[in-house]
């Protein structure tokens, strides 16, 4: 069988600090501890086709792009790439900052491997795609940190490569600008591109991939296609909080269907703003009528998977009859601060000692900015300004 990509056996192994803070010495064997970010990972990719791989932080994901990009080197096992390859990785990590734009994109390019020619075709392209305008000859130092990372995903995407190595696409810029990202992967695939796509939102990973891998603790526990190495991640990461789940093979009297967030105009754009209202919506189907049904929509950090909060049914469940179903939960005004998040759901009977069935990280939310706000939450308050007038009987006695 033909591939672009192999990995066979592929570890790296880090070796940690000791208690005196300093790194151990190879010698002392006795004292050396060692880390392994990745052991006996084995995989192949085939030509034109798009991998997805998943799994929790710390799991190797990173790492695994990084030394398929020869960041790093491994420490065993071996890796062979057909073709040119182009990483999506730590972008605009080359760039010098006293150089403009222009003659970063330049740099850049030339350390991918791109000729000078290449690179004096596309420039328009890489200015457009990146959206920085005017800025294109201005120093670097002055952009923000999204124009900063925006032109260096730029120059990335235009190298013309034949495996594209991504990495959390979603975390680079703001809605749309991560929507102009995925459009672009897509476009490549579709032009036979060898893809490696590594993201947290499950649904794009569905939508781009026929196959994943689910790493765990630097190793593959689960292969195969897509939408079945999701759920099964969607499992654990279900066990993973104490909420076991009914075995797959059970007959399953509820399942949902679907998980959504309508902006205050009630669209389904993927992305509201912080202090407006939202509606999150549910959908779930009951093959038969349940007398308790409790419902929880959790929301997390897209950064580190961290629970935020949540909007739930009341304890003792609501009847519903057989059929499909929408459960809505409105927010009058989102406490969200700008970034990127997820959303998980968790459904069943209340009388029931399991979950019946669960969704995570097939829908990603996106917050733009709203009314001026820092710290971790935008909390709604209102404000007023009270005029007192003076006690007559207190300005007597400082008379």
């Amino acid at each position: 069988m033909a591939y672009d990509v192999r990995c066979v056996d592929l570890g790296k192994r880090y070796l940690l600090r000791g208690p005196s803070g300093r790194w151990l010495a190879r010698p002392a064997r006795a004292r050396r501890e060692e880390f392994w970010a990745l052991r006996h990972v084995s995989f192949d990719v085939a030509p034109g086709e798009a991998l997805g791989v998943i799994g929790p932080n710390g799991a190797g994901k990173s790492t695994l792009l990084k030394l398929l990009s020869s960041i790093t080197a491994p420490s065993e096992g071996e890796i062979r790439i057909r073709g040119r390859i182009a990483a999506l990785i730590e972008v605009g990590s080359g760039f010098h900052p006293e150089l403009t734009g222009r003659e970063n994109v330049f740099l850049s390019g030339t350390i991918l491997g791109m000729r000078r020619r290449e690179i004096a075709a596309r420039l328009d392209s890489i200015a457009d795609f990146a959206g920085i305008g005017t800025f294109l000859d201005v120093p670097v130092k002055w952009y923000s940190s999204g124009m900063y990372v925006r032109l260096g995903f730029a120059v990335a995407a235009h190298l013309e490569a034949d495996v594209l190595l991504v990495d959390e696409v979603l975390a680079v810029g703001d809605a749309e600008f991560q929507a102009r990202c995925l459009r672009r992967i897509d476009e490549l695939r579709g032009r036979g591109t060898t893809i490696i796509f590594i993201s947290h939102d499950l649904g794009t990973v569905e939508r781009m991939c026929r196959r994943a891998l689910l790493l765990r603790k630097g190793a593959i526990v689960a292969e195969g296609d897509a939408r079945g190495v999701v759920t099964a991640y969607q499992r654990s990461v279900a066990a993973g909080h104490g909420e076991p789940i009914a075995s797959p093979d059970a007959p399953r009297p509820l399942r949902i269907q679907g998980l959504r967030v309508l902006d205050r105009h009630a669209a389904e754009r993927g992305v509201a703003r912080t202090g407006e209202p939202v509606t999150i919506e549910l959908a779930l189907h009951a093959a038969a009528p349940v007398s308790d049904l409790v419902a929880e929509v959790r929301v997390y950090s897209y950064e580190n998977g961290a629970l935020l909060f949540d909007c739930r049914l009341p304890d003792g469940g609501v009847p519903l009859g057989p059929g499909h179903h929408v459960l809505r939960f409105q927010i009058e005004a989102l406490g969200l601060l700008p970034g990127a998040y997820t959303l998980g759901a968790l459904i069943g009977p209340a009388s029931g000692a399991n979950a019946v069935d669960w969704w995570y990280g097939r829908t990603t939310l996106h917050v733009e900015a709203g009314p001026a706000a820092s710290g971790t939450f935008h909390v709604p308050y209102r404000w007023s300004v009270e005029t007192r007038r003076p006690d007559p009987a207190v300005a007597l006695r400082e008379e």
